[in-house]
């Protein structure tokens, strides 16, 4: 699945995704009529919301009440936090994707007791400085390549965000010696696993070959959620029906547990869809999406890692878990 520009054809096409907002700006803040038209925009997955402004400010400018532009968007009544990718937060908030996505915009009264303050573009662009830093001191077990990175290089590998420029953050990325993850996990399950002397050569006297099993997202899944996995249950029906409280798990492998991955390359598996598991307070998982994609819960755990993480090296994974409703007497 190697792209012919750099990186897998599962990496650009997350790098490519984009998703349709309609943006209304606040009735609060509308001082002219007739009231604005909502402004129509594509915005980058790997992107962050207040990155929008400087397309969207200009639609609205001529509408808004003296004062100082900070900018902030809200979802149903949702105020959004900007840190978090807005790829990541449409998966999280819409069970069934909404599309164009309404959204609703504010250059006034910033809820500074429920975000944190995002002053600029700066404020975007040092989030993600730091994601970077946590992500290198989880893996490697400190942040100096970080930390030494070169001015011009830190501007490049965030003006790459920016532009959405697949080729340029990984020529940056690359000098961060992150690596990739590796399966060691079945090898060692094979020399671990107890063989016969029938099992230990073929009928021709060679060795057999090996047949070890790999770290699949649901042993990831089951081993950051367990109480919500128990008996295998069939899908079920549309999820629009049913209360659905939403988790993200965002998880980092150490460097132990990164060798119990695998790399192999399962790119078919990742539009199906994955069956319910059901737990003893009536809970189940309903939905499990990355990337807006709801793989298959066989698909070697290392792979979705190195192909569907975040430019920040996190994997945020969606999880939608049906809460079955108290019965009211």
């Amino acid at each position: 699945m190697e792209s012919k520009g750099g990186g897998t054809e599962a990496q650009k096409y997350i790098w490519e995704g984009a998703i349709p907002l309609q943006i209304h700006l606040h009735e609060s803040e509308v001082t002219t009529l007739p009231t604005p038209p909502p402004a129509m925009i594509l915005a980058p997955r790997i992107g962050y919301l207040p990155l929008l402004a400087q397309k969207i400010k200009p639609f609205f400018s001529n509408s808004l009440p003296p004062g100082v532009d900070t900018i902030w968007f809200e979802y149903n009544g949702l105020p959004l936090k900007w840190y978090i990718p807005t790829g990541v937060l449409f998966d999280l908030l819409c069970a069934e994707p909404e599309r164009p996505w309404n959204l609703t915009v504010h250059f006034r009264g910033y809820p500074g007791n429920i975000l944190t303050p995002c002053d600029s573009e700066d404020s975007v662009k040092w989030s993600f400085i730091n994601s970077f830093k946590e992500a290198s001191y989880i893996i490697n077990g400190n942040c100096k390549n970080v930390m030494n990175m070169s001015q011009s290089d830190q501007l490049e590998l965030w003006r790459s965000i920016m532009d959405g420029n697949l080729d340029s953050y990984l020529r940056i990325s690359s000098k961060l010696k992150f690596g990739i993850l590796v399966d060691d996990f079945s090898i060692q399950l094979n020399i671990s696993s107890p063989k016969s002397p029938e099992s230990t050569q073929n009928a021709d006297g060679t060795a057999p070959a090996k047949t070890g099993k790999c770290f699949t997202l649901y042993d990831a899944i089951t081993k950051l959620l367990p109480e919500f996995f128990g008996e295998k249950l069939p899908p079920k029906d549309d999820v629009s029906k049913e209360e659905v409280e939403v988790v993200e798990v965002e998880q980092r492998l150490s460097p132990e547990e990164t060798n119990k991955s695998n790399t192999e390359q399962s790119g078919e598996m990742l539009n199906e869809g994955i069956v319910s598991c059901s737990v003893s307070d009536g809970a189940e998982i309903k939905l499990l999406r990355i990337q807006g994609i709801e793989p298959k819960m066989e698909i070697p755990f290392a792979w979705v890692v190195n192909n569907l993480m975040n430019p920040e090296y996190f994997l945020h994974i969606c999880v939608y878990v049906k809460i079955q409703e108290p019965i009211t007497i």
